[in-house]
């Protein structure tokens, strides 16, 4: 389990590494959804997503000898890239597992970093199982893109930084996929901001840790979810992150495809921010009404901005 001081010491390790990414306001999207909301855009991050700030983190604490010996990670894209950049910045070889079918800016940047990229078919293969066996085979040291101290540790440090930027919040709204963007936050937020509510995103299609934080229990999906939200695609959710947000989490909604392509296209139009569908789901929340913000103050994580202009065009067309 973290703790506020774990996010604290990623924040020293991240310093003049990861971006102090700005807070964005837009007063249509108040009157949209009666409240003052304050985005945290990672979309602008080093990498473009939030993921840099775990790996980061992670790869840094390693110890001379293991960090020499590699990296490996598997990922659909954002946290391929953190790693790669981490890796390279910590002077290490890093090996990333992607789906044959990862968006192919994703794809590119990651190779683009130094990164060597071992493709696998995700509706038939098991990701974690072909980075086990490069773990063992060649030497390397996993860093999960999730279930990690060190990992959920460094993600937190965006909500520190929306904190000390914005001041005290009523309520996070932050992206789920595998629960360590989350755990984080809502770890930050609840040691600054004490009576505040963490209220975590997922796609309709891949509600995994909703169902599991409902059910009390690690829930598994019986396939890999088909959404727009590629970011959003675990099956099941991390044992580490499943027990962090089972106690800091408040609940969990869910939104539409169809939903984050309205997100998606109102940051674009009204305020100017190209976001992948991973990262508007939390603004999709808001403007469909899944979250009551009425008379309140709320932050909203934008995890990442990952998506070439033809898929984007695609996605809104």
């Amino acid at each position: 389990m973290i703790q506020v001081s774990d996010i604290e010491a990623a924040a020293e390790r991240l310093a003049g590494v990861a971006h102090e990414t700005p807070v964005v306001t837009s007063r249509t999207l108040d009157a949209a959804v009666g409240a003052t909301v304050v985005l945290k855009p990672e979309n602008l991050q080093r990498g473009g997503s939030f993921k840099i700030r775990g790996a980061y983190n992670k790869i840094s604490s390693l110890s001379g000898e293991v960090r020499r010996g590699g990296v490996v990670t598997f990922s659909s894209g954002n946290h391929a890239q953190a790693v790669a950049i981490a890796a390279a910045l910590c002077h290490t070889r890093a090996v990333i597992v992607m789906p044959d079918d990862a968006p192919p800016t994703k794809l590119a940047a990651t190779a683009g970093y130094g990164a060597d990229i071992v493709t696998y078919d995700r509706y038939r293969e098991d990701r974690a199982e072909i980075a086990g066996r490069l773990e063992r085979d060649q030497g390397l040291t996993l860093v999960p893109p999730y279930d990690d101290p060190l990992v959920m540790a460094g993600q937190g440090t965006a909500t520190l930084e929306l904190l000390a930027q914005a001041g005290p919040l009523d309520v996070l709204v932050v992206p789920v996929g595998g629960g360590g963007l989350i755990a984080g936050s809502a770890t930050a937020l609840l040691a600054r901001s004490p009576g505040a509510i963490a209220i975590g995103v997922e796609p309709e299609a891949g509600d995994d840790t909703r169902r599991s934080l409902e059910s009390g229990e690690r829930v598994e999906l019986p396939a890999v979810p088909r959404t727009i939200a590629d970011g959003l695609q675990p099956v099941t959710p991390g044992r580490l992150t499943f027990e962090m947000n089972a106690r800091v989490v408040d609940h969990i909604v869910v939104v539409s495809d169809e939903e984050i392509r309205d997100a998606m296209r109102f940051l674009f139009e009204r305020m100017k921010l190209v976001v992948e569908p991973s990262g508007a789901v939390g603004v999709a929340a808001l403007l469909v009404g899944k979250i009551d913000v009425a008379g309140r103050r709320v932050g909203v994580i934008v995890s990442g901005g990952n998506i070439g202009v033809d898929r984007f065009i695609e996605v809104l067309g």
